[in-house]
């Protein structure tokens, strides 16, 4: 049964998940229906890229250890990208980020899961343009949806996310849903905050 979360709430994956080894993170998202006439112009769709960051001792040692929609797959194999989704449109997740818990090496504490709008500033785009938006995690074994944060607030302004992140607390895993927005313009400036 799937736990719905509020921002700041924890979840204790292992302790509710005996055995679990391999999560499956979903993210997704909608554009707000625009309201126009005839003679409206059609804005640029909005291109939301979902990103792991992976941390040793809560901060990023490694570009390597950024996993985005340029570097798919982490150099351990523990952490992949599904691929990049440019307008958001369909139901159901948007991008996908599957991580094998049991696997990752023991000097990562925390894999954060960050949004950011791509060309947000040029585009002239932010969270606010932006609804439904939402982080599940899924037990990959039998494909039961353990928890998700559906984001509520107002973000008009904000660039970028920090949905939540998965971090290992005295051998287990736990999730926190984050939900703290940014006016960062771009993934590196993001992946920045954790150096």
């Amino acid at each position: 049964m799937s736990v719905s979360l509020q921002k700041g709430q924890k979840v204790n994956l292992s302790k509710e998940n005996t055995g679990l080894s391999t999560i499956l993170v979903g993210l997704g998202w909608d554009e707000v229906k625009q309201k126009g006439g005839f003679f409206s112009k059609r804005a640029e769709d909005i291109d939301c890229d979902a990103s792991a960051i992976m941390l040793k001792n809560g901060r990023l040692a490694d570009i390597g250890d950024l996993v985005y929609y340029g570097n798919l797959s982490h150099k351990s194999g523990t952490v992949q990208h599904m691929g990049d989704n440019l307008t958001g449109a369909g139901a159901g997740d948007d991008e996908q980020i599957v991580i094998k818990l049991a696997d990752v090496p023991k000097e990562y504490d925390r894999i954060v899961i960050v949004v950011n709008i791509y060309k947000a500033f040029e585009r002239r785009q932010n969270f606010g343009l932006i609804e439904n938006a939402f982080i599940r995690l899924v037990d990959a074994r039998n494909n039961n949806e353990m928890c998700r944060y559906n984001l509520t607030e107002n973000y008009s302004g904000m660039t970028a996310m920090i949905f939540g992140e998965v971090y290992r607390h005295n051998g287990e895993w736990k999730f926190s849903a984050t939900g703290q927005g940014t006016t960062d313009p771009g993934l590196n400036e993001l992946a920045a905050r954790y150096r």
